[in-house]
């Protein structure tokens, strides 16, 4: 059991050299790889196993929200992360929220809480995660021992269990699961974590099982106009799934039909560099929450 005067060092040790090393290299998420039938029985267990969270999605939070998902993006971006990086900080951030009450128009606390989560996020999936003195949010000042104050909070939010699935878990297996193409399947990887990220401003991604998002994406990308029978046809390859993942994954494929019709009517997927964050995600509240509150001497003035 941890000590409860323990008080962990969360820094990280590498300065900004390390930005360069990885300058050339891939981000491993999209690398297409075979899977065999050992990996499918590897990959099936978890796929039920997967918990939801809601939170209150007010307006303001929304906002908030949206900008903090171009923040991560934008710093994934400059640091060089892995795309699970991005969205794992964004499923702590659902995760958070759902548990602890922000009032409304702290607009700094989703700031700090954006960077604690992209930093626990990076120090979990990345080989060089940076310091968190070298995460920077334009009109804030925050210093290091308020960021690691935050980073505390969310463990101990999230009782330090950090080690969620995202859907870039599953993107090989769905894609050697629904696309007999061979010569294809490594531009659909691409294309389907295109579609993830598209997607990420318009649901609250706790409320969503990260492999229903891939299998949806993946179909999405594959092709947005597939039939029902079409469409149920790809799900029924899923022999694990039962009737309530497989109608979760069709709800979702045509939520995605019509987002990306909308956005781009001759293009299932979207270029990170075009993403636009759509706050239209009305979710309901359940639970009890505990306000977020830090003493005056722990906020930032915006700069």
């Amino acid at each position: 059991m941890e000590s409860e005067t323990a008080s962990p060092n969360l820094f990280c040790e590498e300065d900004a050299s390390t930005l360069n090393e990885r300058s050339e290299e891939q981000d491993e998420d999209l690398q297409y790889c075979s899977v065999s039938d050992a990996d499918n029985v590897f990959v099936e267990m978890p796929l039920q196993r997967e918990i939801a969270f809601r939170w209150n999605q007010r307006k303001w939070l929304k906002r908030a929200r949206s900008d903090a998902i171009k923040w991560i993006i934008d710093t994934k971006a400059l640091f060089r992360y892995q795309y699970r990086t991005a969205y794992l900080s964004l499923i702590y951030i659902d995760r958070f929220l759902a548990r602890r009450w922000i009032s409304e128009g702290q607009l700094w606390n989703i700031k700090i809480l954006s960077v604690a989560c992209l930093s626990l996020a990076a120090k979990m999936e990345e080989i060089r995660a940076m310091p968190i003195t070298r995460y920077h949010v334009e009109g804030y000042n925050f210093q290091g021992n308020t960021i690691q104050k935050m980073e505390l909070m969310v463990l101990n939010t999230l009782e330090w269990k950090m080690n969620s699935v995202t859907p870039f878990a599953y993107l090989n297996y769905f894609v050697t699961k629904f696309c007999d193409e061979e010569t294809r399947r490594r531009e659909l990887v691409i294309e389907a974590a295109e579609v993830i990220f598209t997607i990420i401003g318009e649901i609250n991604l706790v409320e969503h099982q990260s492999a229903t998002i891939t299998a949806a994406s993946v179909l999405a990308a594959y092709n947005f106009q597939l039939s029902k029978t079409e469409l149920d046809s790809k799900i029924d390859l899923v022999s694990s799934w039962g009737s309530s993942e497989k109608e979760h994954t069709s709800s979702f494929y045509r939520l995605l039909q019509e987002m990306l019709t909308l956005k781009t009517p001759e293009s299932a997927a979207i270029p990170l560099n075009s993403l636009q964050i759509d706050e239209s995600t009305n979710a309901s509240r359940v639970g009890t929450k505990r306000r977020l509150d830090f003493d005056d001497g722990d906020q930032e003035s915006p700069s």
